[in-house]
């Protein structure tokens, strides 16, 4: 909902906020502001206090939004407050070269995997704790688009804040210390590349594509240079109200002067955790959308899972499923969730990894359900 417009000059000299092309790229003149309000609901089976008192309401997140253009140049960033901690999800400005080419500067997506989310639910998908799912760095991107193909080719000088900082959206590495490991761990230099080619047909459309990472990883203890990469494979379908999601990933993270080679730190949303540190990950997710006469229904079901590939047999699989509903209505979005998950974060009793040795003992679960207001 549009509540305010101004000049777009104006507003760069009062506001230092830059911006997202998604939702910016067909914006008349001016500025949109718009925001966001959330609540949420958890209950965990594992948690004796959760048992005690049947779940807990929390306040989750507010958050506002410039959206813009002038002529050829526009702006769109997002800024989120939770509680306790704030961040700014991403912020950057864009040029429209000509229709089929457009380059961004600033916090902007990084073009990896399925373009959007690789998840249906609140929760996303295994790749978002890996950091490969709805990533922003502070870079440059061209993004390119004609005749059902797209291209996208960025350069990430390194992540959006500081990396001994958790309180941020996107899943980066983590400068620290996790579980009694010290981690000096920072990324720079990365290059991304992802292709991708849209098929249209009667009643939806098929986007397949590839995506590639690479980049280094500096040791702030040391400084000498690790390097990683990551590689995906991915589908997006839908026909008549029904979506698939297919992904298969491989990543790996080889840091210099690490005190375990097997592993690494990560974080996200004011905590720090520790990931496997090669693995492959898979996403399987199934979709179908009913309109009715108040809005529309999505009932959704979202697996995945993450294979360590280290030099240590010890190391589990991971396990995620989220089986939910997405119900819209005007301004307001409700996602109940059902996640069951085994050697998995955030989602399982023993939840400080991924792919490392299991210590808990089978499936835990949980139920979540957001609460969203959207103006």
């Amino acid at each position: 909902m549009k509540l305010l417009k101004l000049s777009l000059l104006s507003t760069l000299v009062s506001l230092s906020f830059v911006s997202n092309y998604s939702v910016a790229q067909d914006a008349e003149d001016g500025i949109d502001v718009s925001g966001t309000l959330r609540a949420n609901y958890s209950y965990k089976e594992y948690s004796e206090s959760a048992k005690d008192k049947s779940g807990d309401l929390t306040f989750e997140m507010a958050s506002i939004k410039f959206n813009g253009k002038l002529d050829d140049w526009g702006l769109a960033s997002e800024y989120r407050f939770y509680d306790g901690w704030e961040t700014l999800r991403y912020g950057y400005v864009f040029y429209d070269y000509s229709p089929e080419w457009q380059i961004q500067f600033g916090i902007n997506q990084v073009p990896f995997g399925n373009p959007g989310f690789i998840s249906n639910s609140f929760w996303f998908g295994v790749p978002y704790y890996l950091g490969f799912e709805d990533d922003y760095d502070a870079g440059v991107k061209t993004v390119y688009s004609s005749d059902g193909w797209g291209t996208e080719l960025a350069f990430y000088k390194n992540a959006e804040y500081s990396a001994s900082r958790n309180e941020r959206y996107s899943t980066d590495l983590y400068t620290g210390t996790v579980n009694g490991t010290e981690y000096y761990n920072e990324e720079t230099n990365q290059l991304n590349i992802r292709q991708t080619y849209e098929m249209e047909y009667e009643g939806g459309k098929t986007v397949v594509g590839g995506s590639f990472e690479v980049g280094q990883i500096y040791n702030s203890n040391t400084g000498n240079n690790g390097d990683r990469y990551a590689i995906a494979l991915h589908l997006d379908s839908s026909y008549n109200g029904w979506n698939l999601q297919l992904q298969a990933m491989q990543y790996e993270y080889d840091a210099a002067d690490s005190e375990d080679d097997n592993k690494i730190a990560v974080s996200a949303y004011a905590w720090q955790y520790e990931i496997a540190s090669k693995a492959q990950a898979y996403s399987v997710n199934v979709a179908k959308t009913f309109t009715t006469s108040w809005g529309s229904v999505k009932v959704y079901n979202d697996f995945g899972l993450v294979t360590p590939d280290v030099d240590n047999d010890d190391y589990d699989n991971s396990y995620q499923n989220v089986t939910g509903v997405a119900l819209s209505s005007g301004s307001t979005y409700t996602m109940i969730d059902f996640i069951t998950g085994k050697n998995m974060y955030a989602s399982t009793l023993d939840n400080g990894h991924i792919g490392l040795p299991e210590i808990g003992d089978g499936w835990d679960y949980r139920i979540n359900v957001n609460f969203g207001y959207y103006f």
